[in-house]
């Protein structure tokens, strides 16, 4: 039997994602700060200090749960949606920050714990508690590209968690390995081994463009991959927006964007 608040959801659009979630009365659905996009009237919005969970006794406990979502680089204080309306379902919807696709994470079929990026959670279930995942390797901490703190949810609930481009899923039988590009990784179930895997090869370090380690992931269990990295857009937008292209400034540059029709 389920722990966490039941709650019902539906996924909007393509590139640029919503998540629409449908609550019974006194259901609660908990969002990172700035997810929200709009709800029905007869839901109460109230801020919390922690992770929402409500599974924390005391002050001491509340601050705990803070520090750990301070640690993964999210804010001290979650948000939380709550049906107040009598007899009447209500929605609520949240939106992902950039582009790319919202992955639904039904905690209770996975084990009860998923280890995702830092900055990936969007919203869940009330209930779902949002912690910390040390690396337990000081290669893998060091070299993995993520440190050697991940974002680790935990319960029986719905999670969402957000990640950029196209998400593939792999469904990674026991022993089966795959080695995966450090930033493209969204998240993995609990049994999923994860460690790092130096490159071999002078010329593939230095002129392959894909750094030096590789994640390495081996089975039993799930994951989830991105296309996209939020990073990686990053870097390449600062590098345009920094450095003028071959062309500009040129006399032929010119004439290249006039018969362009730029």
């Amino acid at each position: 039997m389920r722990k966490n608040h039941e709650i019902d959801y539906e996924i909007h659009g393509e590139e640029m994602q919503c998540v629409e979630i449908e609550l019974d009365p006194q259901e609660t659905v908990i969002a990172e700060s700035g997810s929200f996009m709009f709800m029905d009237e007869g839901i109460e919005m109230a801020t919390v200090f922690g992770d929402g969970s409500g599974r924390a006794e005391g002050f001491f406990g509340k601050l705990m749960d803070a520090g750990k979502r301070l640690l993964t680089g999210e804010s001290l204080f979650i948000t939380t949606f709550t049906n107040i309306a009598a007899g009447q379902k209500q929605k609520a919807t949240f939106a992902a920050p950039y582009a790319g696709k919202i992955i639904p994470i039904d905690l209770y079929e996975l084990g009860g714990k998923v280890i995702c990026q830092k900055d990936s959670f969007l919203c869940a279930a009330k209930g779902v508690q949002i912690g910390i995942e040390f690396q337990r390797k000081l290669g893998t901490g060091l070299f993995g590209g993520e440190g050697f703190i991940m974002q680790k949810l935990e319960g029986d609930g719905m999670a969402f968690v957000h990640a950029g481009g196209y998400v593939l899923e792999r469904e990674l039988a026991v022993g089966e390995t795959l080695r995966v590009d450090t930033g493209c990784i969204v998240g993995f179930s609990g049994r999923i081994d994860y460690d790092i895997q130096f490159i071999k090869g002078i010329k593939n370090m230095v002129f392959g463009g894909e750094g030096l380690f590789f994640a390495v992931l081996r089975g039993p269990g799930k994951v989830w991959l991105q296309s996209l990295p939020v990073s990686r857009l990053a870097a390449r937008i600062l590098q345009y927006g920094t450095f003028k292209g071959k062309e500009e400034g040129s006399i032929l540059g010119g004439l290249g964007r006039m018969i362009d029709g730029d």
